[in-house]
């Protein structure tokens, strides 16, 4: 399957008791059913099409049990039955890793190669991750509930894509000549960091290892990796992978964890020497404070985000009901940059409401391995009660429950593709990051309006803008204080675009060139110069 150029979801051209108690809170809306009936009818689960291989820790090129011999286990969303258990590393195993990395970095032959070699290993492993697509797609949708279809067809591709990107780059690093005053000769030299600790997060637990994995190493350093405890089998997967493709002994170490433990020990380490993490808002300040008081490695940070998505009175409400909806319900409302506030002009925001409704109805949830099947379980049962608990506090602020609003299926994480509208920018589920398929629609007059409402939030990671004319997108490009802006497109995330957030979703940017630089350090090397021709 040959891998995209870019990821682009949707451009313009294309619990019950809990509930029952909420009615004499409620709105409800208007019409018809609330309830979806575009639902696959409760069955057994499909047997997913992959075996466990993989559930120790891999440090310095092998896989091995945690230290203390303790083991964790990860749960299939769709029931919240055990999959596997899987090795839990502590503070003694992140010693081992960071040591492992240390060695492979100051000894080893990995940042001594060539960058063509270095290259020709990630070429390698994009052709490994190619090959063997369909298991780790399945993994992927086992361990985290989204849909088959969706990370085979689309997020793995995009994996093996991010580190075809970053191969080509591996030989195309270097510095500068930089003329200066007075006979020296003076350039830059473009460096390997060294150490870099990396943690991802659950929602797209591949996705952001190649994120973060690809660039560290095409600029020649070594990696102590945190998964998530929610999603821990993809990543060691394809990290066996990446060592069938040649990569040295503890080049990359993963070690899988809890964030109080593996993570906070990764985080603190005096011999790690940068830090990735993406994940919330809330965990990124306690990793960066630990980052601070130990060694005050450089961090980056992707976090959380409060998307504004806004629809244009010109807009083809059609097209941006049908856009709007990926925005936010993608991946089961599970990615911090959905649109997760939908801003809708008031000339056309009762037909939006009708349609946008209309649409959630129709989306097919289900068994993730079933074919068609649009929206999977949530990732756990914490994420599933925050979830409803959000829906709770929608209803109660006044907000009229348009469709859904519970759970489904009597089993596993499932929850209703849920639709408020007449929500205001007071209401919790208009300020916080829900994470999980509920869509708000909100009401505006005038572009003035809107920037200002669109940028009263702690976060900035992302804007959707849908309209057809060219003046009013620039003006609401150039005035929303986010990192990525979508014009009629949404989820567009191709290898060479950084993508990052300001305020408190985060700072620094990855993919793209951008990337490369959370990897590398600049020395300056100055060079007396005796009776030069020129200067």
């Amino acid at each position: 399957m040959a891998a995209p150029r870019i990821f682009s979801l949707l451009s313009a051209s294309s619990t019950a008791a809990s509930l029952r108690s909420f009615g004499r809170y409620s709105r409800w809306g208007r019409g018809s059913s609330r309830f979806s009936t575009a639902v696959a009818t409760e069955e057994e689960p499909i047997t997913p099409p992959v075996q466990i291989d993989y559930t120790q820790l891999l440090i310095n090129g092998r896989f091995v049990d945690a230290a203390s011999g303790k083991t964790f286990p990860t749960f299939d969303p769709r029931t919240g039955d055990v999959i596997a258990h899987v090795a839990e590393g502590e503070a003694e195993d992140i010693n081992r890793a960071v040591s492992a990395a240390r060695k492979a970095f100051d000894e080893g032959p990995w940042p001594k190669m060539t960058p063509y070699e270095r290259s020709c290993i990630l070429f390698r492993f994009a052709d490994l991750l190619e090959k063997h697509c369909s298991e780790i797609a399945a993994l992927e949708s086992w361990d985290n509930g989204k849909p088959y279809e969706q990370a085979a067809n689309v997020e793995i591709p995009m994996v093996i894509r991010v580190f075809r990107y970053y191969a080509g780059w591996a030989d195309k690093i270097h510095g500068l000549t930089v003329p200066a005053d007075g006979l020296h000769h003076v350039q830059t030299l473009h460096e390997p960091i060294g150490v870099a600790g990396q943690i991802i997060p659950w929602n797209f637990p591949l996705l952001l290892y190649g994120w973060k994995v690809g660039p560290a190493l095409a600029c020649g350093n070594t990696i102590v990796l945190k998964t998530a405890e929610q999603t821990p089998l993809s990543a060691l997967y394809a990290s066996k992978l990446l060592y069938e493709a040649g990569l040295p002994p503890g080049v990359l170490n993963v070690v899988s964890g809890f964030g109080p433990t593996a993570g906070a020990a990764l985080s603190s380490h005096m011999d790690v020497d940068k830090l990735a993490f993406t994940g919330s808002t809330g965990t990124g300040k306690i990793v960066l404070g630990m980052a601070a008081k130990s060694n005050l490695k450089p961090v980056t940070l992707e976090l959380g985000g409060k998307s504004p998505f806004i629809v244009c009175e010109d807009a083809d409400v059609d097209k941006a009901v049908e856009l709007s909806h990926t925005a936010l319900f993608y991946n089961q409302g599970q990615s911090c940059c959905s649109g997760s506030r939908t801003f809708v002009h008031e000339s056309i925001y009762d037909e939006f409401i009708e349609k946008a409704k209309a649409r959630a109805l129709k989306r097919v949830v289900g068994d993730p391995f079933k074919k068609g099947v649009e929206q999977g379980p949530q990732i756990d049962s914490q994420q599933f009660n925050k979830i409803l608990g959000y829906i709770k506090s929608g209803i109660e602020a006044g907000a009229t429950l348009e469709a859904g609003g519970e759970k489904f299926s009597s089993k596993g994480y499932y929850i209703q593709p849920t639709v408020f509208s007449n929500v205001h920018d007071n209401m919790l589920i208009a300020k916080e990051e829900i994470f999980g398929p509920v869509q708000s629609i909100l009401k505006f007059k005038d572009l003035d309006e809107v920037i200002r409402r669109a940028n009263a939030t702690h976060y900035g990671l992302a804007a959707g803008i849908f309209t057809q004319n060219l003046d009013t997108a620039n003006t609401l490009t150039r005035a929303l204080r986010v990192g990525t802006v979508w014009i009629n497109c949404f989820f567009v995330f191709d290898a060479a675009i950084p993508f990052g957030g300001r305020k408190m979703s985060g700072h620094g940017r990855e993919k793209g060139i951008y990337g490369l630089s959370n990897y590398m350090q600049v020395k300056a090397v100055v060079t007396p110069l005796k009776n030069p021709a020129w200067l």
